[in-house]
């Protein structure tokens, strides 16, 4: 079993967590930007500005939140009650989806 490198409770009131290894793979391969952003991660986890279900898996979520001129976008995947992290990044558009939540 992979060691999680960091995990909280989601907005959705999931646990979400991502592995080390997870973790490595998007910061070094797929997002470089979202080296050492953890706290921008799991503030997008907890209080969203908006989160979406995906068109082509709905067990996908997209948690949205805004820093500065683009949103953090943290894709997750809901499975027996609890959330593992797919990917993370920074975007300037929140994708098609079904809207989940809407922050006020």
């Amino acid at each position: 079993m992979n060691e999680i490198h960091f995990e909280v409770t989601s907005k959705l009131d999931k646990r979400v967590y991502v592995t080390k290894s997870r973790w490595e793979l998007i910061i070094k391969t797929k997002h470089l930007e979202m080296e050492g952003k953890e706290k921008e991660v799991k503030g997008t986890l907890t209080n969203p500005d908006e989160i979406r279900q995906s068109v082509s898996d709905d067990s996908v979520y997209l948690y949205y939140k805004n820093y500065g001129r683009l949103l953090v976008s943290v894709v997750v995947k809901h499975k027996n009650g609890d959330g593992f992290i797919i990917t993370a990044y920074y975007t300037d558009r929140i994708k098609e989806g079904k809207q989940f939540y809407k922050a006020k």
